[in-house]
């Protein structure tokens, strides 16, 4: 048998490898390419952006000026939700627990729960209030609850923007109210949205919720999509003069959930319709595949050097990409081992990497691991190993 080099090897080794949510959603940053059998998907003429995203691969599947950074409204209190689910998760807030109710929050203009000093609130009743009846009075004494001041609480909604990549984003409230500084785009909403979802899945089982009460005050869910829409279960809407009709607006069918954004449109019903066509547009026309199974053995490393001469190589991570109709065959993959210098090798240990593209761009990588140990071979070893392949 003809021994080739361990660079050889891995020009030919490996078929196949899988796609992590985080990589993904770096990787997937640009809009997808629509094959000439598949119409365009929907203008949405009324609205000033849109970012329509796949939440398992993070693939933008279509998009209008997803960068444009715009007003969002009360789009802005997905952050405020993000960090008290932060604040919940490591602590620092509890479910049950009593929150005061200042009078900052208390006369806090717009949208509103319905808090006042004196009346028990929890912060549970308060992550209802923020989600469900968007109240700016709960956006407040939640700020207040985990920074100790509204200032404070903006500056940790900047930090975690930059931290995320939430490129061009800028908070300067933690309610929407309007203010000429705060600004985000609809592919940052997206991307914080699907982080949120991911992270902190638990706040589908508030934004799916039609009306909720507090105070002897029963308020409508302020997301329209909910009603007549039995597939969407979130997430956040928002509107003011100056941002129009905001919509961030998530579904699932079949176990495939999608995000949409929608910023600007002309009224709350014209805002649902285009979400909806979206949503068509992308269950119809795009699909999620599954390229490999999280550990699953891909091919062997190969080297001289160690003993034994060759060892098991399997994905790191599942790999799922989204795709239009026609173009999973398309996909190439592309590999690359990493130079061990017959290094000892322990299992899990990263040996390489795996791209997969199509139409010459990138849509996932995943680390390559070790499955089965290896000890560097000697010079003896290394020789006796040489010998072996050209008999």
């Amino acid at each position: 048998m003809n021994r080739r080099s361990p660079s050889t090897h891995r020009r030919r080794a490996l078929a196949g490898l899988t796609l992590a949510l985080g990589v993904a959603a770096k990787a997937l940053a640009g809009t997808m390419v629509t094959p000439a059998l598949v119409p365009p998907p929907p203008a949405l003429a009324g609205v000033k952006s849109y970012v329509l995203m796949d939440f398992r691969t993070g693939a933008i599947l279509a998009s209008k000026d997803p960068q444009l950074q715009l007003p969002p409204a009360s789009l802005t209190k997905l952050m405020t939700a993000y960090l008290s689910y932060g604040a919940l998760a490591d602590g620092r807030l509890r479910w049950h627990q009593r929150i005061p109710v200042s009078d900052v929050a208390w006369h806090t203009g717009g949208s509103s729960m319905f808090i006042q000093p004196n009346l028990p609130v929890t912060v549970d009743q308060l992550m209802h209030g923020l989600i469900i009846d968007s109240g700016n009075d709960a956006a407040v004494a939640l700020a207040q609850a985990v920074a100790g001041s509204r200032a404070a609480f903006v500056a940790d909604m900047n930090a975690e923007a930059a931290r995320l990549g939430l490129k061009g984003a800028h908070y300067t409230d933690v309610d929407g109210l309007p203010d000429p500084g705060l600004h985000l785009s609809a592919m940052n909403i997206a991307q914080l949205s699907r982080d949120l979802i991911a992270r902190y899945p638990q706040v589908l089982q508030i934004s799916r919720i039609h009306y909720y009460r507090y105070n002897h005050i029963t308020q409508r869910s302020w997301n329209p999509a909910l009603f007549g829409h039995p597939h969407v279960d979130g997430l956040k809407t928002g509107h003011t003069h100056a941002a129009g009709h905001c919509m961030d607006t998530t579904i699932d069918r079949h176990g495939r959930r999608l995000i949409a954004v929608v910023m600007g449109a002309p009224s709350w019903p014209a805002g649902v319709h285009d979400v909806m066509r979206l949503f068509d547009y992308a269950y119809r026309f795009t699909h999620d595949h599954e390229l490999l199974k999280a550990g699953q053995i891909v091919g062997n490393y190969r080297d001289d050097a160690l003993d034994p001469d060759h060892f098991p190589v399997k994905a790191a991570q599942a790999v799922w990409v989204s795709t239009f109709v026609g173009q999973a065959q398309h996909i190439q993959r592309v590999l690359h081992y990493d130079q061990l210098g017959g290094r000892p090798v322990t299992v899990g240990m990263p040996v390489g990497s795996m791209r997969f593209e199509l139409n010459g761009r990138v849509l996932a990588r995943t680390a390559l691991l070790a499955a089965a140990p290896a000890q560097p071979a000697g010079t003896l070893g290394t020789l006796w190993n040489r010998i072996r392949a050209e008999l």
